[in-house]
């Protein structure tokens, strides 16, 4: 199993901002693929965001331009940036990982290692 631990969950108020940290520790050679996940009640988990090795970023159409991810690959730690909040955005937060020789992080969930979820609620 491999350890992921986020943080960085909480409640904020429509607008507010939030930031999430992750150490993923344990992937080693390849592509190390490293993503957000999010499930609400009754919904299925989906991806937020996918970061490759050399930083190449994909994200959902839902939070273009209001959500930011990076990653310190040094110190194997993962942040999701996550401004202008909406009661949408009210989830459970994954943070996850896999390696993969292919060159593109793929956000289909099946793939993925997991942490075990931080919480996000914005209130209107």
């Amino acid at each position: 199993q491999v350890p992921l631990v986020e943080s960085g969950g909480g409640s904020v108020q429509r607008g507010g901002s939030l930031k999430l940290s992750c150490v993923a520790s344990g992937f080693t050679g390849g592509n190390v693929c490293l993503a957000w996940f999010r499930q609400s009640p009754g919904n299925e988990r989906e991806a937020v965001t996918t970061i490759t090795s050399d930083g190449t970023i994909w994200y959902a159409d839902s939070v273009k331009g209001r959500f930011t991810v990076s990653r310190d690959s040094a110190k194997n730690t993962l942040f999701l940036q996550m401004n202008n909040l909406e009661p949408e955005d009210t989830a459970m937060y994954y943070c996850a990982g896999y390696s993969t020789l292919r060159s593109y992080c793929s956000p289909d969930r099946h793939h993925y290692a997991w942490g075990q979820g931080t919480q996000v609620t914005v209130s209107s």
